[in-house]
């Protein structure tokens, strides 16, 4: 039996989406497997992700616009390279899409991400500055991605001043309060309505850390959410 090839990722690394894995699908657990309305052909998952602040500058760069501009972008990069690099193969997205599916499970099977105190997972090389930003189901054949198999960074920092660095007190119980986290930032003034303090705090992967636009860009995103919810 003939090798599988490497998913080919320096398009993908240039363009911002320098985070890819590959999942047969058979091979997911059941939990995530059944979310997944799979069509005749379709034999494997792929996850693009992303750490640092390049996505943002190419994004910024394209002029894309809209309401979701990283979404947009991520969608329509991901299509380009299907085009350019695999022209003869079938995707379709099921993220940013319709069908549930868990990008946090989907993150921890490709070892993308550890628990933190914050409701962000942390990763060894980007901290928390990273996100999840698409998933294809595909008739490609590609070598599944190795897990990447570390402890958490968190395990190992000296005071977790990410703890103390929260003005809402949302982590002094020893575990994440959403609610606690979101009617602070609700506040007039509140330091956290468009960043998160207790985040900001963290050293691990903090020459990774976003632009201030890129940050003020996604927490005025959840703060719209957070209003919807409780306002």
């Amino acid at each position: 039996m003939s090798k599988r090839p490497a998913l080919p990722a320096d398009f993908l690394d240039h363009a911002g989406l320098n985070r890819q894995h590959v999942f047969d699908l058979q091979a997911l657990p059941a939990e995530i497997a059944d979310r997944i309305e799979t069509r005749a052909g379709e034999c494997q998952l792929i996850l693009f992700g992303h750490g640092g602040r390049r996505l943002w500058e190419c994004v910024q760069a394209s002029d894309i616009g809209g309401e979701n501009p990283i979404d947009d972008y991520s969608m329509r990069t991901v299509a380009q390279w299907f085009a350019e690099h695999l022209p003869s193969r079938h995707f379709r997205f099921i993220f940013p899409g319709d069908q549930p599916i868990g990008l946090q499970a989907l993150g921890e099977l490709a070892g993308w991400h550890r628990p933190s105190p914050i409701m962000v997972g942390v990763d060894r090389q980007w901290g928390s500055w990273y996100a999840y930003r698409a998933v294809v189901v595909a008739d490609t054949n590609f070598q599944p991605s190795r897990v990447l198999i570390d402890r958490s960074p968190c395990m190992e920092c000296p005071g977790q001043p990410c703890i103390a660095a929260c003005p809402a007190g949302a982590l002094h119980a020893g575990h994440f309060d959403l609610e606690t986290c979101s009617r602070f930032r609700l506040k007039p003034a509140s330091p956290c309505s468009h960043g998160c303090m207790a985040r900001l705090a963290c050293p691990v992967g903090s020459e990774h850390r976003y632009d201030d636009a890129q940050i003020r860009h996604s927490y005025t995103r959840s703060l719209t959410v957070i209003r919807q919810y409780y306002c």
